[in-house]
C-alpha cells in the first residue's frame, strides 16, 4: 500500500491531481487509514500507470474513464477512442502547419525556414537531386509512398506547402500507378469512317473543348511532379 503522496511523487503527478482523479471517480484508492487517509494499492498503481499512458496521449479523461470501465458491457473499445484521437491529431497538427506557413511568408525572412525546422518544395527538390535522384526517380518516390501509406504522403505534401489541387493530382497519378501524365491527343479518324458509338457523337466544339480540358489537367499533373 502507498499512501498519496508517495504515489503521486512516483507518476511525477501532484497530490491535488490524485484527489481531482479521486472525485472524478477516475481512480479511487481501494482502503483508507483508520484516520481517513487514503491508500493505493496495485491494483490502484496499475490502473495509474494506465491513465497516464492515455493522457500522455492526449486522451481526455472521460474517454479515459469509459475504455477503463471494469464493466466489459459497459466498457468503450480503446481502439476507437485511440483512433478519434489519431484523427484528432492530424486535423490539429494541419491548422498548426497552415498557421506555421503563413508566419513565414509574413517573415519574409529566408533564414526563418531553417529555424523553423520546415522542409519547402524547393529545398526538397534540391536534395533529391543532389541525391542523385532524377525526375523519374521522384515519380517512383512518390508512387511507393502512395501504395505504402497514403495518408502520410498526404501530410508530408501538405507540409511542402503544396496547393489542394495539386496534391490531389499528384496523389490520383501517384495512385495510377502511370509512368507518365501524358497530354491527351485526338486519335486519328479516316474522314468517311463512321463513329464506333451508335450514339450521336458530341458536336466538334464540345470534342474540342473536353480535350482542352484533358490537356490542361495532364499538364498541371506533369508541372506538379516536375517540382517535387
Amino acid at each position: 500500500m502507498k499512501p498519496i503522496r508517495q504515489l503521486a511523487s512516483q507518476f511525477g503527478l501532484s497530490r491535488t491531481t490524485l484527489l481531482y482523479y479521486d472525485r472524478l471517480g477516475l481512480l479511487r484508492p481501494e482502503y483508507r487509514t483508520a484516520a481517513g487517509h487514503r491508500l493505493y494499492s496495485e491494483a490502484d498503481e496499475a490502473r495509474l500507470a494506465r491513465i497516464c499512458e492515455l493522457r500522455a496521449a492526449g486522451m481526455p479523461l472521460g474517454e479515459i474513464d469509459a475504455v477503463l470501465e471494469p464493466s466489459p458491457k459497459l466498457r468503450a473499445p480503446i481502439g476507437d477512442a485511440l483512433n478519434r484521437r489519431l484523427s484528432d491529431l492530424n486535423r490539429e497538427i494541419a491548422v498548426l502547419r497552415r498557421q506555421q506557413q503563413v508566419a513565414l511568408a509574413l517573415l519574409r525572412d529566408r533564414s526563418a525556414h531553417v529555424r523553423s525546422r520546415v522542409m519547402t518544395r524547393e529545398r526538397w527538390v534540391q536534395l533529391l537531386s543532389a541525391c542523385g535522384l532524377d525526375e523519374k526517380d521522384r515519380g517512383q518516390w512518390h508512387r511507393e509512398f502512395e501504395k505504402l501509406s497514403p495518408e502520410a504522403h498526404q501530410d508530408f505534401l501538405e507540409s511542402l506547402g503544396i496547393a489542394a489541387d495539386e496534391i490531389a493530382a499528384i496523389r490520383k497519378w501517384s495512385a495510377s500507378g502511370a509512368h507518365a501524365p501524358s497530354v491527351p491527343t485526338p486519335s486519328p479518324r479516316h474522314p468517311h469512317t463512321a463513329p464506333a458509338s451508335a450514339e450521336r457523337p458530341a458536336p466538334l466544339s464540345q470534342g474540342h473543348s473536353d480535350l482542352r480540358r484533358g490537356a490542361r489537367r495532364a499538364q498541371r499533373t506533369a508541372t506538379a511532379l516536375k517540382k517535387v
